[in-house]
């Protein structure tokens, strides 16, 4: 996937019709690689400590309800946040925004080595769950640099190699985790330090966001106009169109199921198949790592079917992956090896990605005057799935009755997003998003 063809942008100020992922050249494509790999290592940090929750469960004495309200809060501020910064990207601009949650973000990052009891532990992880709006700007950015036909692709890539960061977490940090024990250190210490390098990239890809990105193609906010403008078109209006709730509801079973794989993959393959926690993370990182082309193969398959059925054949699309994402979580449920799991495991996450794809794919053109606000509304949804889901996962359930549950559920949001018409207004959205994301 080198070129997705379209006819090239004629004005170098004007959003792209074509990705091309090997250059690196122009204000759009130089945009859209620090994005992405900015919410890689948004994700790295905010998912840091998940494959090392079997040693800090032990350290710090957590029953499974704690490990579950643990898993609750790193999703849950999310959700808050996620609404504020799409709201900024409408108004304040991708750049600034970014810089910002970056700065604050990797504060508690790297002091979360600090905790000493359940308590602390925590504060920090909910504190640490604010980093995961980084989702919203890097959606809105990659968007706002490509025209509508290839708009699609574009966030599902951004999408897909950003959150590539829970894969690489999960194998990376139980490596360096025992570099740190090699060294001489306490496990108790090496947890805690090995924290500390995600916050340091944070902060240098806050500079580095800040330096060599634009707003827009045209440029910064305060260079064209436009935060004036976009400031007095951007209200909560988006709230009272079922379009958008029934997207929210998609991202809440595909994304929210994914935050939710990616915090307890790891102590499930602990605890179920008795592996040591260096292979339950490598296990949980081939979850994450399919998201290198399976979240933008659902954007791609889902702009081909665009051009030919539009927001309906879209849907129909949604729908689709997302049944499909249910059904292979109840088969996982009920994986009696580790085989059968790892196999099962990888057909559930090849359809869950492709619907986070897909669902984004969508969210650009329900509604073009407040592209940031929508793309905020429906990736809260997403934690607030994962919140839910995390619920599940305290409770006297078994891991394995939870997923059960969760795909039940996601079958059901199926046949919702089956008989929403998402195709009303398309026609003009389309034709003011081909002037930019938000007129």
């Amino acid at each position: 996937m080198s070129t997705i063809n379209a006819t090239s942008s004629i004005a170098s100020n004007k959003p792209l019709d074509t990705l091309n992922v090997f250059k690196f050249s122009g204000v759009q494509m130089r945009t859209f690689h620090i994005t992405w790999f900015t919410f890689f290592i948004c994700f790295f940090a905010w998912f840091g400590l998940a494959p090392l929750m079997p040693t800090i469960r032990a350290e710090l004495g957590l029953s499974k309800a704690q490990v579950g309200n643990i898993i609750i809060a790193s999703v849950s501020a999310t959700i808050i946040a996620r609404l504020f910064i799409g709201r900024l990207c409408d108004t304040w601009g991708p750049r600034k925004t970014y810089t910002a949650l970056l700065t604050v973000g990797a504060i508690p990052v790297m002091t979360v080595g600090l905790a000493n009891s359940y308590e602390s532990f925590l504060l920090f992880r909910l504190a640490i769950g604010v980093i995961g709006s980084s989702f919203v700007i890097t959606q809105f950015h990659a968007g706002i640099m490509f025209a509508p036909q290839i708009k699609g692709t574009a966030n599902a890539v951004a999408g897909g190699w950003g959150n590539l960061g829970g894969g690489v977490t999960n194998m990376l940090m139980p490596v360096i985790f025992a570099v740190i024990v090699g060294m001489g250190y306490t496990p108790q210490q090496s947890w805690r330090y090995a924290m500390v390098l995600p916050g340091i990239m944070m902060l240098i890809m806050a500079v580095v966001y800040f330096k060599y990105t634009k707003d827009t193609a045209a440029g910064n906010y305060d260079e064209i106009g436009r935060t004036k403008a976009v400031a007095a078109k951007t209200d909560w209006s988006v709230l009272s169109d079922w379009r958008v709730w029934a997207l929210t509801l998609s991202y809440a079973v595909c994304f929210g199921m994914e935050i939710t794989f990616d915090n307890v993959a790891a102590l499930h393959f602990v605890d179920t198949f008795k592996l040591s926690q260096g292979s339950a993370g490598f296990w949980a990182g081939v979850f994450g790592f399919m998201n290198i082309f399976a979240r933008a193969l659902g954007g791609i398959v889902a702009d081909k079917v665009g051009q030919k059925s539009g927001l309906k054949g879209k849907g129909l699309l949604l729908a689709l992956v997302l049944g499909l994402e249910g059904l292979g979580l109840v088969i996982f449920a009920m994986a009696g090896d580790l085989t059968a799991a790892i196999v099962s495991m990888l057909c559930f996450a090849l359809f869950l990605k492709m619907a986070n794809g897909a669902t984004y794919a969508i969210v650009p053109f329900v509604n073009t005057k407040n592209v940031g606000m929508v793309a905020g509304v429906v990736g809260a949804g997403g934690n607030v799935g994962g919140m839910m889901f995390g619920f599940l996962f305290k409770s006297n359930l078994s891991y394995a009755d939870a997923f059960q549950i969760i795909g039940s559920i996601a079958m059901v949001v199926a046949l919702l997003v089956l008989v929403t018409r998402f195709e009303r207004k398309s026609v003009i959205e389309l034709d003011e998003t081909a002037s930019g994301v938000a007129a």
